[in-house]
């Protein structure tokens, strides 16, 4: 059921970037003010969009004095859904050029979640590196950080991993600047383990 909802109503970018501005900043506050500010649209056009979402269920919003603060919808598995489509359609609709680095991180395999992040998403071609954000375990730790080094062996580009633990990231989404910026890339792999970890 909520499949169909979701694909018979076209999502707009704004709409889309106002929902991952929102997931993507722990800890921020935003309301319709802020929200077009930081989307470049009006005050008008931030509180239609607040209002849609919230009438379709994906958006809480919480009175503070005179302003309406806006978050996901957390208890709701439509907003979930809907969340986990929007990670999905931002990583279908990267650049040619991102979708090539994509590829090759998303065949890395012991790991449980992939961000691209940094400047490859905004210099491309003239980053100087490839910032991935990997979550792994202890026993997997070895592994992965192998598989690693044989793709910078034959990558264009090297590959700067940082690596996590759940544990690490859930607590350094709070705190670490590096990781504050990881969770705004593109998810290559793992939307469920971002929503669990970073969302609720």
């Amino acid at each position: 059921m909520y499949k169909r909802v979701v694909y018979m109503r076209s999502i707009t970018k704004k709409e889309m970037a106002f929902v991952l501005t929102l997931v993507k900043s722990p800890g921020a506050v935003y309301n319709a003010n802020s929200l077009a500010m930081e989307l470049h649209i009006t005050p008008m056009g931030a509180l239609k969009i607040g209002k849609r979402l919230i009438g379709e269920g994906v958006l809480h919003s919480e009175q503070k004095g005179k302003a309406y603060f806006y978050s996901l919808n957390k208890k709701d598995a439509y907003a979930k859904y809907y969340l986990s489509f929007l990670l999905a359609q931002e990583r279908i609709t990267a650049s040619p050029y991102v979708k090539r680095w994509i590829r090759d991180i998303e065949k890395l395999v012991h790991t449980d979640l992939i961000i691209l992040f940094g400047s490859i998403l905004t210099k491309e071609k003239q980053a100087s590196d490839v910032d991935v954000l990997l979550v792994t375990d202890q026993k997997d730790f070895p592994k992965l950080k192998e598989e690693v080094e044989e793709l910078n062996k034959i990558s264009p580009k090297k590959i700067h991993p940082v690596y996590q633990s759940r544990k690490d990231l859930k607590a350094n989404i709070f705190r670490d600047k590096v990781v504050q910026n990881a969770i705004k890339g593109i998810i290559v792999k793992g939307e469920e383990l971002f929503i669990e970890e970073v969302v609720e």
